[in-house]
């Protein structure tokens, strides 16, 4: 596997490949939900690169993106273990200029939820994967549904930018206890791991009253809001595909999302029906 530092490493190793290419763009900090998404991308492409950039773009003032965790090492070596051809870690006087061309998020799909939490979030997230696509030219790109609000975002852009390639969905990777994988979660106390079960409880009772036949998100939003106490919620929402708010559950076309703080800590998660 090549470590690859600057641009021009990565384009001249791009130029080098023959077969299809798989891209897994992350934050670092591997983990085993970045691992699914890195071994299903060997299993489905002839070359895998990964990036690992902890994008300042995507940061407001005062987020964690000084104190987001850096491990570069134990990166490397995931990446080499799980079979990709290269990884890919810039610095970002790499990719920005002070003079470039911005990119928005279309403000109905950011401007609600994770957007309206973090205004500009997602024009970051959007601007730093156009220059990644544009970069490795990958032909299969691998996501986690874990961040949905952005899988859906980034689907719109690739579909409108005509970009030419293929955004695969990948299923949240969760610990056997059923919280489910992030980064974010080495910030956690064991006893802020225990409370932060509620989030993804919230969920599986979610799950459990739509089985049963209660389709009314109006009491579904209810259940899972008792479910979370004592946490400082930041929504609860129930949307179709396409971030509509919906008042009744439907299967096949419904995504419940939560965001709520562990302690200082902000967690998301979700559940597609």
């Amino acid at each position: 596997m090549v470590v690859l530092k600057s641009v021009d490493e990565l384009l001249n190793f791009r130029a080098n490949l023959n077969g299809s290419v798989g891209f897994v763009p992350t934050m670092g900090a591997l983990h085993d939900g970045h691992m699914s998404l890195i071994k299903r991308a060997v299993s489905e492409n002839e070359n895998v690169i990964v990036s690992v950039f902890v994008n300042p773009t995507q940061f407001l003032p005062g987020e964690d993106l000084a104190k987001y965790p850096r491990r570069e090492e134990a990166d490397i070596k995931i990446c080499e273990l799980c079979g990709a051809a290269a990884i890919f870690m810039p610095e970002a006087n790499e990719l920005y200029f002070d003079d470039e061309p911005l990119v928005l998020a279309p403000a109905r799909l950011a401007g609600i939820l994770e957007g309206k939490t973090r205004p500009g979030h997602f024009d970051g997230v959007l601007r730093v994967l156009t220059k990644l696509f544009n970069l490795v030219k990958p032909n299969n790109v691998y996501m986690g549904k874990k961040d949905a609000q952005q899988l859906i975002i980034v689907q719109n852009m690739v579909k409108t930018m005509f970009m030419p390639l293929n955004i695969v969905p990948c299923e949240i990777i969760r610990e056997s206890d059923g919280l489910a994988l992030s980064s974010r979660n080495a910030y956690l106390s064991e006893e802020e791991k225990c409370n932060a079960l509620r989030i993804s409880r919230s969920l599986f009772n979610a799950s459990n009253l739509i089985k049963s036949g209660e389709l009314d998100t109006k009491k579904i939003k209810e259940k899972m809001l008792g479910t979370l106490e004592p946490l400082q919620v930041n929504y609860v929402a129930v949307v179709d595909r396409n971030f509509k708010e919906l008042s009744a559950v439907e299967l096949g076309n419904t995504i419940i999302l939560v965001a709520a703080y562990v302690g200082k800590t902000r967690l998301i998660d979700n559940l597609w029906v």
